[in-house]
């Protein structure tokens, strides 16, 4: 009851804002200057940004969001304008231009929120008449809305900010701190701390975030929050494992660890909430930076021999210490630090020295496969638009645009989502097509009464249409356009019948392009996506322990698509690399540093391609069965620890020394978690089951002290693997 009533309450107020920014616009324009192409595009353009366009942020960052749009739709308000002079440039002009801004989607949420608005003004200026000599009028109407829509999102009942996805993992690293804390301090088993950090690594998924506030932009600092609320919700994991078992006595180097782990999470999160950026050099420093702890605590545990039970307990500390070096890394980056990455595995922040230009290249050219739900949905989009562009100019409709925007409005990601809102709008847009003839038979030509409803007439549909769907929403803007449109020009009852024609025939173009392209959505291809990544992973995951135990000569070089790791960085690696996140680079690419092997590049490009599929996947409704049976979250998981693995477990000069049966068993483990993956690409029925077997004692016997712990390390990751992989293969419906 009282999420309703805020959600009301907010819509309420951005109706405020939208109609006041619209009268403030329409009326002068339109009753006091004389000037009605001006006052059309005065009345749409908080329209287009304000009901339109799902702006992210409060009510100043949507302000700055309009302000940066109004000149882009300056561009698409000339472009449509000269394109007007024929149906087939237009139709080609729309075609592009439509396929640009939805693709731009993929770019960031600000782009993805403003483009539905932008594509109106395009929309708007490429129908007939065809007058190049209006475009001041159009252009001065558009520059008055815009600013109108500012200044109200600014001032007028302004909302209260919503918390960033910083602070998100601030609070997460806050209890992280406390949970390592509390197992230096002995405390033993804590379920309860366990149950608390796992609820706290699920409130950091992007999926429980609104839309416009995930960090899914193609720009350092998203990239950088966002690999640092993965790697907060790992450290969540790891310390969730430690809480649930009593610490070892006498482990002094696993306790110096956690405090420094603790330190760390606490420095971080104090940075992140302040928000602050500096001009240079770290963020985030401390006397004694978590490396060089990690560092330590390797020479500690190779000269000290220890039971296995102590052995796998510090592999987990060491882990954890290794998430919250990323977290730590990943927030100097997002807080405008020049991190310099000292012993740090450059290929896991391969975005930190590259510029917006080429991050936003890589990010389209990572997204131009048609296996990318993001260039579906652009290409439907775009198609749907050209379509409706080309049957409203062809058969000549009046107020065609109205074509055009019932495709924008009520297109879906999925045919069965579309046609629901097709038939709600119908219904809708019926109802308010009868009011509307009603009110212009009763009103007649009195303009007065039209200008006297228009504003209560905007206040109600923008407030209802958002929280009562396609049906309340398509019947209230039925009455609002109509109101303004009588204003306008001498109107009768035949407007409402237009109206009524025009949404008919952009429903019926929507509905045709979901049923060819795509009809599924991101439930037919997520399968696909994330077996994709798993096969992706598998060789990875064989290249990695090979080179953990033979060395970057053996196992990270010459690299191809089984995975090998090439330019080796470990723990204490200096190596410099690149990986971006898209399709491997064409060749003679400019690059600052050598890219990464084929295995890794191609690993984390298909990461990025299933994490927006899971993402739209999440958006839409009535999941299928098959679909509901996977814990597709798990699958990413197993992706992403697979390529942290492959940065963090090798060494640069390999285990010489290590028996022959060590690495027998290295190789025989890494092969058996790999083909389980191979397994698990296929989804069976009943999932996959996967135990690595454990490192024999009398092989363990015959290791050197030093090789012991690096090798129990490799151990513990390829248990990890084998925990996500059954998650994400067994049936049971977790999403």
């Amino acid at each position: 009851m009282a999420e309703g009533l805020s959600a009301m309450a907010r819509t309420g107020r951005h109706a405020a804002h939208v109609t006041a920014a619209t009268a403030a616009g329409f009326y002068p324009a339109l009753h006091l200057l004389d000037r009605p192409v001006a006052g059309i595009y005065a009345l749409f353009t908080p329209i287009a940004f304000g009901i339109l366009s799902p702006l992210p942020g409060a009510g100043r960052e949507r302000a700055a969001t309009v302000l940066r749009a109004v000149p882009a739709a300056a561009v698409l308000v000339v472009l449509g304008t000269v394109l007007a002079v024929g149906t087939w440039p237009a139709v080609a002009g729309m075609l592009a231009v439509g396929f640009a801004l939805a693709f731009g989607s993929a770019c960031g949420p600000r782009i993805a929120g403003a483009a539905p608005g932008l594509q109106l003004f395009y929309i708007l200026a490429c129908f007939p008449p065809y007058e190049p000599g209006t475009l001041p009028q159009r252009l001065v109407g558009l520059a008055v809305g815009g600013a109108f829509l500012a200044l109200a999102e600014a001032v007028l009942f302004p909302d209260a900010p919503e918390p960033p996805y910083r602070t998100r993992i601030a609070d997460a690293l806050d209890l992280a701190a406390r949970a390592a804390s509390g197992v230096v301090r002995g405390e033993g088993p804590a379920p309860g701390t366990a149950a608390r950090l796992g609820a706290a690594g699920r409130e950091l998924r992007l999926s429980r975030l609104p839309a416009g506030a995930r960090p899914t932009g193609a720009g350092r600092t998203d990239r950088a929050l966002a690999q640092a609320g993965a790697a907060t919700r790992r450290l969540l994991d790891q310390l969730a494992l430690l809480a649930g078992h009593a610490p070892a006595p006498g482990d002094t180097a696993s306790a110096e660890l956690l405090r420094g782990i603790a330190a760390s999470c606490t420095e971080t999160a104090a940075a992140l909430r302040r928000g602050r950026r500096r001009r240079a050099g770290r963020v985030l420093a401390g006397p004694q930076l978590l490396e060089e702890l990690v560092a330590d605590f390797l020479k500690a545990r190779a000269g000290a021999p220890a039971p296995r039970a102590v052995l796998v307990r510090r592999s987990t500390v060491l882990t954890a210490a290794v998430s919250a070096v990323t977290v730590r890394t990943a927030a100097s980056l997002a807080l405008g630090g020049r991190e310099r990455l000292y012993g740090l595995p450059r290929e896991q922040f391969w975005y930190a020295a590259e510029g917006p230009a080429r991050l936003t290249g890589v990010r389209i050219r990572g997204n131009l496969t048609r296996r990318s739900v993001v260039f579906q949905n652009a290409l439907r989009t775009a198609l749907g638009l050209a379509l409706a562009r080309l049957v409203a100019g062809s058969l000549d409709l009046s107020h065609g645009f109205w074509v055009l925007l019932a495709v924008l409005t009520l297109g879906r990601t999925t045919a069965g989502a579309t046609w629901s809102a097709v038939r709600a709008a119908a219904a809708g847009t019926l109802a308010g097509a009868f009011a509307a003839g009603l009110l212009i038979v009763g009103a007649g030509g009195s303009s007065d009464v039209y200008a006297a409803l228009l504003v209560p007439m905007m206040l109600v549909a923008f407030t209802l249409g958002p929280l009562g769907g396609p049906a309340w929403g398509q019947g209230l803007f039925t009455l609002v356009v109509a109101t303004a449109f009588a204003q306008i020009a001498p109107v009768t009852w035949r407007l409402a019948e237009a109206r009524l024609i025009d949404v008919l025939t952009g429903s019926a173009i929507g509905l045709l392009c979901g049923l060819l392209a795509w009809p599924a959505g991101a439930r037919a291809e997520i399968r696909y996506a994330m077996s994709g990544l798993l096969r992706a992973a598998a060789p990875l995951v064989r290249a990695t322990a090979t080179a953990v135990t033979e060395g970057s000569g053996a196992g990270r070089d010459g690299a191809g698509e089984n995975g090998t790791v090439r330019s080796g960085t470990g723990e204490n690696g200096t190596g410099k690399s690149t990986a971006p996140d898209g399709a491997p680079e064409e060749p003679g690419s400019p690059s600052p540093s050598p890219s990464p092997s084929p295995g890794v590049r191609l690993t984390l490009h298909r990461l990025r391609i299933a994490e927006a599929a899971y993402a739209q996947y999440r958006t839409e409704p009535a999941p299928d069965a098959a679909g509901a049976a996977r814990d597709w979250l798990a699958v990413l998981d197993h992706g992403s620890r697979t390529l942290v693995g492959a940065y963090w477990l090798p060494r640069t000069d390999g285990m010489p020394g290590l028996p022959p049966e060590a690495r027998r068993w290295a190789r025989e483990a890494a092969e058996e978690v790999a083909a389980a993956t191979v397994r698990a690409a296929g989804f069976p029925p009943d999932g996959v089951r996967v135990r690595p077997a454990p490192l024999p004692p009398e092989v363990a016997e015959r290791v050197p002290a030093p090789l012991l712990a690096p090798l129990t390390d490799v151990e513990v990751w390829l248990r990890a693997l084998a925990r996500d992989l059954e998650a994400g293969s067994s049936p049971g419906p977790k999403g």
